[in-house]
């Protein structure tokens, strides 16, 4: 009897496996790995890239043909963009009348649009938000600054909430947002008349613009 070596043994099964689960369509790969590239260069303030990034994001979403695809990833975008505190949200606006009524949810809830907003269609880790005022339980990093920005746009935002949002985008070493948040503590310990905080604030803006 012929023995099949158990190297092909596995091989074959894979392959098996392979054909009974079919990979996913080329677009989604391209779109999420730009999408991601995207994410990484705007934070780290490399608008250049980021938009290059996008592009290529956009282009493969719309050889879908579907406004929901599109939608998704320009709602990545601004969400992206809400975490830096940067609320421009056009190339989401243009499509709204054609997303899906969680696309339309989300959009409300980073320009702060939260009355009357049903949190319930919010994706799980933003529908707290709402309903406490507060970033407590957001444990991912960037929906943390996702959520401080949308917070700041409803004028619910806390000084213990922008300090969280300063250190998540410190420790992440995320330029664009630290010095974004970094701006808005500045401003407030300008309002307190708080002189030494100013001074140390416009330090550390210096220290993170280097580069």
């Amino acid at each position: 009897m012929i023995r099949t070596p158990l190297i092909l043994i596995a091989v074959i099964a894979a392959l098996a496996g392979c054909a009974s689960h079919p990979q996913p369509p080329a677009w989604e790969g391209d779109a999420k790995s730009s999408l991601d590239g995207y994410t990484d260069d705007f934070l780290r303030g490399d608008s250049a890239a980021a938009d290059a990034e996008f592009a290529r994001a956009r282009r493969a979403s719309a050889s879908t043909g579907r406004f929901d695809v599109v939608a998704q990833a320009e709602l990545v975008r601004c969400g992206v963009r809400a975490a830096a505190l940067d609320y421009d949200c056009a190339g989401f606006a243009a499509l709204a009348a054609d997303a899906t009524p969680a696309q339309r949810a989300y959009a409300a809830y980073l320009d702060g649009r939260w009355q009357g907003l049903d949190a319930a269609l919010l994706p799980e880790q933003h529908r707290g938000v709402v309903a406490s005022g507060a970033l407590a339980g957001v444990a991912d990093p960037l929906a943390r600054l996702v959520a401080a920005g949308a917070l700041l746009k409803a004028g619910r935002i806390t000084p213990a909430d922008i300090a969280a949002a300063v250190d998540t985008a410190s420790a992440q070493g995320w330029r664009r947002p630290l010095l974004a948040w970094l701006g808005v503590q500045e401003q407030r310990a300008r309002a307190a008349g708080d002189a030494a905080a100013v001074a140390r604030i416009r330090r550390r803006i210096a220290l993170a613009g280097q580069g």
